[in-house]
C-alpha cells in the first residue's frame, strides 16, 4: 500500500483526488494539507511514501515547500501536480529535488503511473515537457561553461555592468583604469557570446549572478 499526502489549497481538488486515488487498491490517502505551511507541519508529524504537491498555494507556495523540505532533510518522495507547464517552474522544481512533475490536466492512468514510479524511487516527468526540459538543461550547461571561462576580475566587471554601472564607475569602484575595464568588457562579451551591455546584464540575471532586488 502506497501512503499519499495531498497538498493543495482547493478543497474540491483534494476531495476529487482522494476519491480517485482511493478507488485504487494500492494507494491510500493518509493526509491532506491546505497550504504550504500546513504541509510542512504535517510532514513533521508523518512522512508519507509520496507527497502530491501543488505549486500555487497561499502562505508558502509549492517551491517554497520544496526548499523547506530540502533544508529539513525530509526523506519524502515528491510528485508535483500543477497547472504550470512553463519549463522554468519545472527546472526550479528539479533543482529542488522533486521525483516527479505532472500537469493537472493529465488523466488518472498517468497520475497512477507517476505515483507508482515515484514511490519506487524512479523519476516521472510529464512526457510533453521533456523536450523543453532537455533543451533548457543543454542551454544551462552551455552557460555554465561560459561562466567558468570568466576570470575573477571579469566576473566582478560583469556584475557591476549588470547593475547598470558605466565603465568609469566600474573603474573607480575596482581601482583600475577605464581602459582596463573596457578590455575586460570586450573579453566578457566574447566569452559569453553577447553583443552589448543589455544582453550581458540579461545573461547575469538569468544565471543568478546578481541580486535583482539589490
Amino acid at each position: 500500500m502506497i501512503n499519499v499526502m495531498i497538498a493543495d489549497d482547493h478543497a474540491m481538488i483534494r476531495e476529487g483526488l482522494r476519491n480517485l486515488l482511493e478507488l485504487d487498491g494500492e494507494i491510500r490517502v493518509v493526509e491532506e494539507a491546505f497550504d504550504g505551511e500546513d504541509c510542512i507541519l504535517k510532514l513533521r508529524e508523518r512522512i508519507p511514501d509520496v507527497l502530491l504537491l501543488d505549486i500555487n498555494m497561499p502562505v508558502m507556495n509549492g517551491l517554497e515547500v520544496l526548499e523547506r523540505i530540502k533544508e529539513l532533510h525530509m526523506k519524502v518522495k515528491v510528485l508535483v501536480l500543477t497547472v504550470h507547464n512553463e519549463v522554468e517552474y519545472l527546472l526550479r522544481a528539479v533543482d529542488l529535488g522533486i521525483n516527479g512533475y505532472l500537469l493537472k490536466d493529465s488523466d488518472f492512468d498517468d497520475l497512477r503511473k507517476a505515483i507508482m514510479a515515484v514511490s519506487r524511487g524512479d523519476t516521472y516527468i510529464q512526457e510533453s515537457l521533456m523536450p523543453l526540459l532537455e533543451s533548457k538543461m543543454t542551454q544551462r550547461t552551455d552557460e555554465e561553461k561560459k561562466i567558468a571561462d570568466l576570470t575573477g576580475r571579469e566576473m566582478e566587471v560583469l556584475k557591476h555592468l549588470a547593475y547598470g554601472m558605466y565603465n568609469k564607475e566600474i573603474a573607480e569602484t575596482l581601482h583600475i583604469s577605464e581602459r582596463t575595464v573596457k578590455n575586460h568588457v570586450s573579453s566578457i562579451f566574447k566569452k559569453i557570446d553577447v553583443n552589448d551591455r543589455t544582453q550581458a546584464a540579461v545573461f547575469a540575471i538569468r544565471n543568478h549572478l546578481i541580486d535583482v532586488h539589490k
